[in-house]
């Protein structure tokens, strides 16, 4: 981390947080088929991990069906796996390199499953944000310690801080709720 602390680089990162958890959002399904659905599965392709849209196209033909045309044969396997191991309750069927992924209809217990999980999401953008405020607060501390910043100062800039951790963990409660309200509503 550089010598020198921003406010607007805080609160870009953090931003990036939220952003990040909408994305995440998107790919958890309320009933209907979407590509972003697959977004959070990767996949394990040349020995390393790769999001499922760098090893095939997905599509959506139908309402409550996706398709992901995989590129390399030999990889057809390791995709069915990556998405019944997604923890997304899809089963897949392979036709060669084309995988048939039938989305079936929610039932009370998926919902729950499917709001634990954008808690889970959640959480993982609270914790992002609250390591962007631990940098900061590294930041400041280091400058006070090297005098570049006086006492005053560090408190000042470590409040302002910590008000704009609160309204973005404010953010991230908000987003959930809805997404939670989405989920639940038959």
């Amino acid at each position: 981390m550089a010598d020198t602390y921003s406010k607007d680089e805080m609160n870009r990162r953090m931003n990036g947080a939220i952003g990040t958890l909408k994305s995440e959002f998107a790919g958890l399904r309320t009933g209907r088929a979407s590509p972003a659905l697959l977004d959070p599965v990767s996949v394990d392709a040349y020995g390393q991990q790769m999001p499922i849209n760098q090893v095939g196209t997905v599509s959506t033909p139908e309402p409550r069906l996706l398709t992901v045309q995989v590129w390399d044969k030999g990889l057809a396997k390791a995709v069915d796996k990556a998405i019944r191991d997604a923890g997304l309750g899809l089963n897949p069927q392979m036709d060669g390199q084309l995988l048939r992924i039938p989305i079936p209809e929610l039932n009370e217990e998926r919902r729950k499953e499917l709001a634990k999980l954008a808690s889970k999401y959640a959480e993982q953008a609270r914790i992002a944000v609250r390591n962007v405020r631990r940098d900061g607060m590294e930041v400041l501390k280091k400058l006070e310690k090297d005098h570049k910043i006086g006492q005053d100062e560090h408190h000042k800039l470590g409040d302002e801080l910590q008000k704009m951790t609160d309204a973005h963990i404010k953010e991230i409660d908000q987003v959930l709720h809805g997404k939670e309200q989405e989920i639940m509503q038959v």
